[in-house]
């Protein structure tokens, strides 16, 4: 695109030289970071400002203001960025968001969840890929939920660490939205199925596939209550990635995020020579749109579950997985040695899985195929218990 690349990060010490010989800041500390990439000689040469993840998006929205380049405001991605502020925010809007309740870990819990509705379901405040999410049908699963959560998000800044979100349980299908916004102007790229039932205690997601089997007038739901999520937050410009529960009452939002989907599941998106989903949001972060259509055959992906925990010795069965018809790739991205750590502690996928075929019910088909052919070799964890003295 004939861009030059500046990383802002703390990689003073990198070894890899573009993040070596950029710029180095404090993440957490906005003010000085900005101080940082405003007084720097490139600052006058920038034309576009990405956040490489969640944790990002506010400052790299900061930055742009700034630099008076195409961007967010940085309260909108602070939305996006915590589920409590999220869906008090689409609440008042009249956004469709299933009941909910901010739960202080450190006041009784007597009196915050009298008249909770069962099941419901527990959230940390600000982490992804479903990390610390479980369905509770209970008190007494309440309260043992509570306690697991507890030693997840024990290292969060200290609202983050005492607090939780507490939302009922929506029946129904669950979907994934890919989109974009140029000029507050919503544009879908693809509606992701989830054929894989997501009924808890736990949400390890699997598989995605598009195009989406739901009929035309639940997809235009879909872009609806997406709109009025954006509008609601106040963002107008970037990627739109949004996940949804779908049933005869309504589409409800659960999630919208100004990022791509996350992971190496963009992959799904790309079409050769004539796009990708990279190009898009460095497009959208210089104002320069580009042209998109939809996938013009039925991709899907899956994000490989953890079934054992334990250290990665080897995984087998890949030759044999990847010679399933369809199948177009399988890419294991945890080497041997790293721990397997399963949902709900866990948040990282060991690999991916891709296909491509005529149908969606054959995508679907394959990845499953091509799944059952995998075995993950692993050995167990032994843990050093100290005594007291």
């Amino acid at each position: 695109m004939g861009l030059n690349v500046l990383v802002a990060s703390k990689g003073q010490y990198s070894l890899i030289s573009e993040v070596y010989e950029g710029l180095h800041i404090d993440l957490d500390d906005h003010r000085s970071a900005l101080n940082v990439i405003l007084n720097s000689p490139q600052s006058q040469h920038i034309t576009g400002v990405l956040g490489s993840d969640d944790s990002t998006v506010v400052l790299a929205a900061k930055v742009a203001a700034k630099l008076n380049l195409p961007h967010n405001s940085a309260q909108a991605a602070e939305l996006t960025q915590r589920k409590d502020l999220a869906r008090a925010h689409l609440s008042l809007h009249g956004c469709s968001v299933p009941i909910h309740c901010l739960v202080n870990l450190k006041d009784s819990l007597k009196k915050q969840t009298a008249g909770l509705p069962w099941p419901c379901v527990l959230k940390p405040l600000n982490m992804s890929a479903s990390r610390g999410v479980i369905r509770v049908n209970n008190e007494d699963e309440f309260l043992q939920a509570r306690e697991r959560i507890k030693l997840i998000i024990a290292e969060q800044s200290d609202f983050e660490r005492n607090h939780i979100l507490v939302e009922d349980y929506i029946e129904g299908v669950e979907i994934a939205y890919e989109g974009y916004l140029h000029n507050s102007q919503l544009t879908t790229l693809a509606i992701f199925d989830k054929p894989e039932p997501l009924v808890g205690p736990y949400f390890e997601e699997t598989i995605y596939v598009t195009p989406s089997n739901l009929d035309q007038s639940t997809q235009n739901k879909i872009q609806l209550r997406v709109e009025q999520a954006c509008k609601a937050y106040g963002l107008t410009t970037g990627p739109v990635h949004a996940e949804l529960r779908i049933n005869q009452d309504d589409a409800w939002i659960l999630e919208v995020a100004s990022r791509t989907i996350g992971g190496d599941c963009a992959r799904m998106l790309d079409q050769g020579q004539s796009f990708n989903l990279e190009e898009l949001v460095v497009s959208l972060a210089i104002n320069k749109p580009v042209t998109t259509s939809p996938p013009k055959n039925a991709r899907g992906v899956m994000m490989i579950p953890i079934q054992k925990p334990g250290i990665l010795r080897r995984v087998e069965g890949l030759s044999s997985a990847a010679k399933v018809k369809h199948i177009e790739k399988v890419d294991i991205i945890i080497r041997e040695g790293n721990e397997l750590i399963p949902l709900p502690e866990g948040n990282q996928y060991p690999g991916y899985i891709f296909s491509q075929a005529d149908t969606p019910q054959q995508v679907v088909a394959a990845l499953k195929e091509a799944y059952e052919k995998l075995d993950f070799v692993v050995a167990p964890v032994f843990k050093l218990a100290q005594t007291k003295s």
